[in-house]
């Protein structure tokens, strides 16, 4: 057991809480060691976790510490591990833009933004596939082959990054980006950089 990075999936869950992303019915958090995965319970408020509550689960989906269930969402978190040696924490939650465009199925794109353009591309979005089941994440599984952040489709947003802190960083500047995009395009066209601006940027992600 590591104290550390049960503390780490505490600060990660109270943060992502004061900034109304995650509820105590929406979103989940794991980081991963040595064959444990560390990961908030089902049902609890995100902001009011104690070390007790983080359930501890062996790589045989076998609890080993933690006083409380781990959420329903295990499964998909367990496999997301297994797409990329560099994994080692993963954030799923449901931040109201990044969400609106995932139950749109409409990915999150422009050519008017360098820094969307040059840390992350684009956010793409995967087909439907039922939650609490190994099946929302199969069409996920192609898209992390590229990137750290996809949309799942009808349901929300899921991050990968080398720590639980470090999907949390990307969660964050997803949505403030995906805000941005939208009201840009509620108040009218976006003036797109030109082409070599964009391959600019587009290949520093």
């Amino acid at each position: 057991m590591n104290i550390q990075l049960i503390q780490e999936i505490m600060a990660v869950a109270k943060r992502l809480d004061e900034k109304g992303l995650v509820n105590a019915y929406e979103g989940n958090i794991s980081t991963k060691e040595n064959g444990l995965i560390y990961i908030t319970p089902t049902g609890k408020n995100k902001g009011l976790l104690t070390e007790e509550m983080i359930a501890i689960v062996d790589d045989q989906g076998n609890q080993v510490g933690g006083n409380c269930r781990p959420t329903s969402e295990l499964p998909m978190h367990t496999n997301t591990y297994k797409i990329r040696d560099d994994i080692g924490g993963v954030v799923h939650c449901h931040p109201t833009f990044l969400t609106a465009y995932a139950l749109c199925n409409k990915p999150v794109e422009t050519r008017a933004y360098p820094e969307m353009m040059g840390n992350f591309g684009s956010f793409e979005c995967a087909p439907y596939g039922r939650p609490g089941t190994e099946d929302i994440l199969k069409g996920a599984i192609p898209i992390f082959e590229h990137s750290d952040i996809v949309l799942l489709g009808n349901h929300g947003v899921l991050a990968v990054g080398k720590t639980a802190t470090d999907a949390m960083n990307k969660i964050e500047a997803a949505e403030a980006i995906t805000k941005t995009v939208f009201i840009a395009n509620i108040l009218g066209k976006q003036v797109d950089l030109s082409d070599e601006e964009c391959n600019f940027f587009l290949s520093l992600h």
